[in-house]
């Protein structure tokens, strides 16, 4: 079974996010940038369904600027086989990338297709649901468990309600929450391995995919600071206080 994971190369978590001061985007001048940690999800349970014997092969996607390959050698780093550039300088934004992602499903074959929920960046969660309609494929998203067995898989997933178990057949678009698993610590030997393994580069006009940007931003403001907390002397107060000043009751 061919498994076809997506990976997103976004600025670090653990990196603070600063404004340009003209309020036109995100400054990502001399910025960490690091693999979406969804995706890194998505990449650790196709290789844990390789190593059950479940999986075949493992094609790592990612869609953008060239530096995208630094974060396809950590998807081969981590286990997959080898990795597939969409080289683009536009802003690719979720319906683009789907339908990239579609163009290579065609391509590829895959009968199981893997993507975190989201990216950090945007937090769009749309890419995983429009990569299913246009490729008319079952989708399970927000997935806590995977079981893949018998030309199906049973997806545990994450509802408001609780949990919500479903039975899709193959090919189907998996879409990875955040307790799926825990992805393993990328060891020095794998990266090693990773520069040797196969890397393709294609640009979005060789698939026919037109990604020029569909929406505009604006503007984009840092939230309001949060005010210090202040100390009530009793219950009275702290009502008074919230249906008065903070008008939340």
């Amino acid at each position: 079974m061919k498994v076809l994971v997506a990976v997103k190369r976004v600025v670090d978590y653990n990196v603070k996010v600063r404004v340009k001061a003209d309020g036109t985007g995100v400054d990502l001048t001399n910025v960490k940038m690091s693999m979406n940690p969804f995706d890194e999800i998505a990449v650790e349970e196709a290789v844990r369904l390789k190593e059950a014997g479940v999986g075949t092969e493992i094609v790592a996607v990612s869609c953008g600027v060239t530096q995208c390959q630094e974060t396809l050698r950590t998807a081969m780093a981590i286990g997959a086989d080898r990795g597939i550039l969409v080289e683009s300088n536009e802003d690719l934004q979720p319906l683009a990338v789907a339908k990239l992602l579609k163009a290579l499903i065609d391509k590829e074959q895959p009968q199981l297709v893997i993507l975190g929920k989201q990216a950090i960046d945007d937090d769009s969660n749309q890419t995983g649901q429009m990569v299913a309609a246009l490729a008319g494929l079952p989708q399970a998203t927000f997935a806590s468990k995977v079981v893949v067995a018998d030309g199906k898989a049973s997806v545990t997933r994450e509802v408001d309600g609780g949990l919500e178990t479903l039975s899709i057949k193959l090919p189907a678009v998996v879409t990875t929450d955040l307790r799926l698993n825990e992805p393993r610590y990328v060891t020095l030997p794998n990266i090693m391995k990773a520069k040797k393994k196969p890397l393709d580069i294609v640009k979005p006009e060789d698939l026919g995919v037109n990604v020029k940007p569909r929406l505009s931003t604006v503007k984009v403001v840092e939230p309001a600071k949060r005010s210090a907390g202040v100390m009530v002397p009793d219950v009275a107060t702290l009502v008074q206080k919230l249906k008065n000043e903070a008008k939340v009751i």
